[in-house]
């Protein structure tokens, strides 16, 4: 036990890493197994979901697309998915989505590329590593427990304390790091818009929408993303600075 104890914190401590805000995350895997799984997951979706093949709807998200990823660099493929859910992804290895439904709430090219530079910010600020590693790690360290309560007796009791502890580390761990993630990618998204030409006031607008859009949302410390309003106050706390950078862009884009 006291073995197995001191190399899962061995190896806690060699896959420590900081994120772009500064943050301590927790990675366990190389970037090319992340990427290699962001790629697997996304040729997945591309044959079980439904594809949206309007020229227009591909040639306007391509376009905000684009201007983001020529902030960050590198060769990214962009697919529009044929499906009234309001939301979007990116995943290691190059890979952005984004659902058709979400182009009734983000109104304007300014709010679109807000959704995009937020996905974008979670691959680059690493988030998939962290959250497979986050997971790998509460799961590692609740079979420890669980290997130790049922070498002392186990019984009801035990099973009680696990339930309990699965509860606590999915409130008390995964779930606040999801929202740590949310937020920093909202920073890291606020600024690659702003240096792609876009409006980052917009941001602001897009998560009224999305609060007018969303229906009964459950309790913000029950959830893995942060409320609209904490959002929001979020953005507007860094607003001076990507104004700073978008007035810096040498050019405004317009997707419209």
């Amino acid at each position: 036990m006291r073995r197995l104890i001191a190399a899962a914190l061995l190896l806690v401590l060699v896959a420590c890493a900081t994120s772009p805000t500064g943050r301590n995350q927790l990675k366990l895997f190389s970037s090319e197994k992340i990427a290699q799984m962001g790629v697997q997951s996304y040729q997945q979706m591309k044959q079980e979901e439904p594809i949206d093949n309007s020229t227009a709807d591909n040639r306007y998200v391509k376009c905000v697309s684009d201007a983001i990823t020529n902030v960050t660099g590198g060769e990214w493929e962009v697919t529009v998915f044929k499906d009234d859910q309001v939301n979007a992804f990116a995943l290691p290895g190059g890979k952005i989505g984004v659902y058709s439904g979400l182009l009734d709430v983000a109104k304007t090219d300014d709010q679109l590329a807000a959704v995009i530079g937020h996905e974008v910010g979670h691959v680059l600020a690493d988030h998939g590593n962290e959250r497979v590693s986050q997971q790998a790690a509460t799961q590692g360290g609740l079979q420890v427990v669980s290997a130790f309560l049922g070498g002392s007796g186990g019984g009801a009791g035990s099973q009680a304390v696990m339930s309990a502890l699965g509860l606590g580390a999915q409130v008390g761990i995964l779930l606040p790091f999801s929202r740590a993630q949310e937020s920093e990618a909202d920073t890291v998204g606020l600024e690659l818009m702003a240096r792609a030409g876009f409006d980052p006031r917009e941001s602001v607008a897009l998560w009224q929408n999305m609060a007018a859009a969303g229906g009964e949302k459950p309790a913000e410390f029950m959830s893995t993303h942060p409320s609209n309003e904490t959002r929001i106050n979020g953005l507007q706390s860094h607003m001076n600075k990507a104004m700073q950078l978008y007035q810096q862009a040498p050019n405004k884009t317009n997707c419209s």
